[in-house]
């Protein structure tokens, strides 16, 4: 689409222009709240309040006259702005870890509590455009495989982990649930769900069909095939594995493959995924109609 990179919230280094908008997300973060022993302390509810101090910061400087207008938005921004969501994965994945699928699938609903909490906290602070990602199918990202598809009776007909899907499922279905119940409470707000899963799953059975050659092992590991993934050592690092010095290095080409790292995917499935969502069919409501601009899609 041509926009920039957003900058990190926190990030300290040069110059930082928050005109164009601001990058709140951090990786490993949950919507549950972050306890000790968490992947990443700014689970969701930090991340609004982050925002919320972001949002008084610029009215506070804005009020102080023109001489950081060129590194702030105006104050119309927030209102005016999209708001974009991407959260929840990393909630289930997590806690396949420590309990069972039946008490994963439990602990959705108190999830999505927490996420529509913090929704409606962005709505009362002026937030009017939500823009809401559903999961992705993390039972066919190779890390998840490689951990929970040993049992090949735990795995569907395209390799992936079933039980790690079907939680991603009822995760999606009830957000789209939350969605609609948003969407009548809030007359005045445009509300967007982006299924997001049906792309990616999509991509993944016919990985061929876009040029892909892999569709589940990872770019960027050891181990080779079939997933290229070991935990105990991320892309980039090197570490004694069994006496010998390894090193994860990536694979020749990452356009040929769907995932990067054996949890994230590469910037050529990344940009599928985009394509997809910029046709506007894998929304509600769709927007595919409404589409201010020409794109030169790839796919």
């Amino acid at each position: 689409m041509k926009l920039p990179f957003l900058n990190a919230y926190l990030d300290s280094i040069g110059l930082p222009s928050f005109q164009k908008g601001c990058n709140f997300a951090a990786a490993g973060s949950t919507i549950h709240q972050a306890t000790p022993t968490s992947v990443c302390p700014f689970s969701f509810d930090i991340q609004v309040n982050q925002f919320l101090h972001f949002k008084a910061r610029v009215v506070e400087l804005l009020a102080k006259g023109k001489r950081l207008d060129k590194y702030i938005p105006a104050v119309d921004y927030f209102s005016k702005g999209l708001y974009t969501f991407d959260i929840g994965q990393n909630d289930l994945a997590g806690a396949f870890y420590s309990k069972t699928i039946d008490q994963v699938l439990a602990s959705i609903p108190k999830i999505l509590e927490e996420f529509e909490t913090g929704l409606r906290r962005l709505y009362d602070e002026g937030a009017r455009n939500f823009w809401i990602h559903n999961t992705g199918p993390l039972g066919c990202l190779a890390q998840n495989v490689a951990k929970f598809g040993t049992d090949l009776s735990m795995l569907d007909e395209l390799g992936c982990v079933s039980g790690h899907n079907q939680a991603a499922k009822l995760f999606n279905l009830q957000l789209h649930a939350l969605c609609k119940k948003l969407q009548g409470d809030y007359t005045d707000s445009n509300i967007t769900y982006v299924d997001i899963y049906t792309i990616k799953y999509s991509l993944i059975a016919n990985y061929s069909r876009y040029g892909f050659e892999q569709p589940i092992m990872a770019c960027c590991g050891v181990g080779g095939a079939p997933l290229n993934y070991n935990s105990g050592i991320s892309c980039g690092q090197t570490k004694v594995i069994n006496g010998t010095s390894v090193t994860a290095k990536a694979c020749s080409d990452s356009t040929e493959y769907v995932n990067w790292d054996g949890i994230h995917y590469t910037e050529a499935a990344n940009q599928y995924v985009s394509t997809q969502i910029l046709t506007g069919k894998y929304s509600d409501p769709p927007f595919a109609d409404k589409m201010p601009f020409l794109l030169d899609l790839k796919f």
